[in-house]
């Protein structure tokens, strides 16, 4: 998964200016999006083991790392397979199958991965990072039993750190598909690789890569292009190549530098006359996930009152509920952003 900031493959330990990887019209034919929970969970997790004070996801970084933290995820299986920067282990993001798979179709392919590429890609890390933990020891000795232990901590980093606000952000990145394939409709394939990243552009039927860090060729790529829209990602691009499959193209969203702006206020009283004034409220004080206890600080209502209303807005399908430790945090759904927007002045 090399990127314009360093970030290496197993195609990617040599240094050259420019990468060309042709495109034939069968090629053009394959090219596709998708949006990737496991993008979102490995560029995430790289972000926050970076605390560099992110100017677009600092609110999000602050109120997740300190879960992430207090749930030891920060000393798991990612912390030693996700560094903060260089490679990344290609299997952790297998080419999506549609072009929206949920995270636990994504683990499938994962856990499905044979143990002498899950050997490959540590050995080509270990080579990037030196000597590795005894996690990656022992995922290396016998992948087939340590995979559902990562798996597992997958899992628990995206209840707390991805799951809560994935309304927000699979928004963001449905809004960019749409953008992007609206100008493929209208204006071509090329057009849309010369606006999708500055490193990016068209030529002579060929997609051209600057400051790639080794040759991107189809003999070392699959058929066809997958692009990935990422939160994340940003500022650089991220590729992923490995025969068969399609090399993958993961690159910053459009509209992710608003990902985390406050919502408008709502005319309370208009949705409080269907909803009820304190599940209005709740919905209104959800703009960040939060807790039971959090809610009833915050509102005056009493724990059992707010636990009673969130239920009723959670069958409705209005929030949605993620465990966190000890503690369970409840977040608004793209239905209940769509409604907030509605009646915002």
């Amino acid at each position: 998964m090399p990127e314009s900031t360093g970030t290496p493959s197993p195609e990617s330990t040599g240094v050259v200016a420019l990468a060309e990887l042709a495109f034939s019209a069968s090629d053009l034919a394959q090219m596709r999006f998708a949006v990737s929970p496991m993008w979102e969970v490995v560029t995430s997790f790289r972000l926050l083991r970076s605390h560099v004070a992110h100017p677009v996801h600092r609110t999000w970084a602050e109120q997740v790392r300190p879960r992430v933290a207090a749930a030891g995820l920060d000393q798991g299986w990612l912390a030693e397979l996700i560094p903060p920067s260089g490679y990344l282990p290609d299997f952790l993001n297998p080419a999506p199958a549609g072009p929206a798979p949920t995270l636990a179709e994504e683990l499938s392919e994962i856990l499905a991965v044979p143990d002498l590429r899950i050997r490959q890609d540590l050995d080509h890390l270990h080579g990037h990072r030196g000597a590795p933990g005894a996690r990656l020891r022992s995922l290396h000795d016998d992948p087939a039993a340590r995979l559902p232990r990562v798996a597992e901590e997958i899992e628990q980093y995206w209840e707390l750190a991805l799951a809560p606000y994935w309304a927000r952000i699979r928004a963001v990145l449905d809004a960019d598909v749409f953008h992007r394939a609206r100008q493929v409709a209208e204006h071509g394939a090329g057009h849309l690789f010369n606006d999708l990243h500055d490193s990016v552009r068209w030529d002579d039927n060929a997609l051209r890569l600057v400051r790639r860090r080794r040759r991107l060729t189809r003999q070392t790529a699959g058929a066809g292009l997958l692009l990935v829209p990422s939160a994340f990602a940003g500022p650089g691009l991220l590729t992923r190549v490995r025969l068969p499959e399609p090399p993958q193209l993961a690159y910053p969203a459009r509209g992710v530098g608003a990902l985390w702006d406050s919502r408008p206020v709502t005319r309370s009283d208009a949705l409080a006359a269907v909803l009820g004034r304190s599940r209005t409220l709740l919905l209104s004080e959800l703009a960040a996930p939060a807790s039971t206890t959090e809610l009833a600080r915050r509102t005056g209502l009493s724990p059992a009152a707010v636990s009673q209303y969130l239920t009723a807005l959670r069958d409705a399908g209005l929030v949605s509920a993620h465990r966190a430790g000890r503690f369970v945090l409840y977040a608004r759904t793209s239905v209940a952003e769509s409604l907030l927007s509605a009646v915002s002045p």
